[in-house]
């Protein structure tokens, strides 16, 4: 029983100690690379298809949300008749 207590008190050690970190490889400078390339594409498009996809997605809803506020104000400016 005690032996079993040292070897879990020993595998925790070894599984929370800092020294024992994953060594993760630094993207920025390729990043950095990309993005000051002088390639003619707009910084919010440099990403990809997945920047390309979102600033589509966020224009189209910002012209339909344009769309609906003026036809709300139209609405609420000229209520119908009874």
């Amino acid at each position: 029983m005690l032996r079993n207590l040292l070897a879990l008190r020993q595998i925790s050690q070894r599984t929370l100690s800092t020294t024992a970190r994953r060594q993760v490889q630094n993207k920025v400078p390729e990043k950095q690379k990309m993005f000051q390339e002088d390639n003619g594409i707009p910084v919010h498009l440099k990403g990809g298809a997945g920047d390309a996809l979102l600033y589509r997605f966020t224009m189209a809803l910002t012209v339909l949300g344009t769309g609906y506020v003026l036809f709300e104000l139209v609405s609420a400016a000229l209520p119908k008749k009874k």
